[in-house]
Formats: structure tokens, C-alpha cells, sequence
């Protein structure tokens, strides 16, 4: 699957399951570990369990299979790397906290209309 296909099927799948500010950022030009981040909001922990599963099984379903996850059901950040997409799960505390989007603002954020 091409990335930007992988790109538009999670942000979908972060969708369909109401997540909060789904955002992407294209790092093709500042990093040689990915090309996208992309990060999202739960409101509590069931939504964002539920949000790990939807990315999942959008993946799984189009034969890409997750690389590694940092974090578990009880964690309030998940990271799941799909190689040149990573995404990023955060409770809503966590999510202001880390403030990923500050950090890799060298990056564009891009909109799901892109892909």
C-alpha cells in the first residue's frame, strides 16, 4: 500500500471512531525515519483503545502490519509505527502536555483533503 493510501485509511479509520483534532504532519523533508505523523485525541480511555483497534484492523485488513506499539490498554499515549507513518494516540491531558505538534513544527501539517 502506497503511504499516502495508508495516510488517508487511518486518519478514516481515527475518524470513524470520533477522535479529537486528527492532525498529520508531513516530515518527509526533516526526518529519515517517517514521512508522516500523524496525531489524534481520545476523550477517555475506552475511545482511545478503541481508536488503537480501528487503526489496526484498517492496516491488518490491506495486509500492513504494525512495526512496533509503545504503550498498552492502560496507557494514555500509544504510538504505532507502520514505518513511514507513525501515529500517535493521546489522552487529552497527555496530548497538551507533549505538545508533538510544537516540537515538529518544522514539519507541514497537511489536511486529510490532500490524500
Amino acid at each position: 500500500m502506497e503511504t499516502k493510501e495508508m495516510v488517508a485509511r487511518i486518519y478514516d479509520a481515527l475518524d470513524d471512531k470520533k477522535a479529537a483534532d486528527i492532525q498529520i504532519i508531513d516530515i518527509t523533508e526533516i526526518s529519515g525515519f517517517a514521512d508522516y505523523f500523524i496525531v489524534a485525541s481520545a476523550s477517555n480511555q475506552s475511545q482511545l483503545v478503541a481508536m488503537q483497534d480501528a487503526v489496526d484492523e484498517a492496516m491488518y485488513t490491506n495486509d500492513v502490519h504494525v512495526k512496533s506499539v509503545e504503550g498498552n490498554r492502560n496507557s494514555t499515549w500509544i504510538l504505532m509505527d507502520y514505518e513511514d507513518v507513525i501515529v500517535h494516540l493521546f489522552s487529552e491531558e497527555d496530548r497538551l502536555f507533549y505538545n508533538l505538534e510544537r516540537i515538529w513544527q518544522d514539519g507541514k501539517t497537511v489536511s486529510r483533503g490532500d490524500f
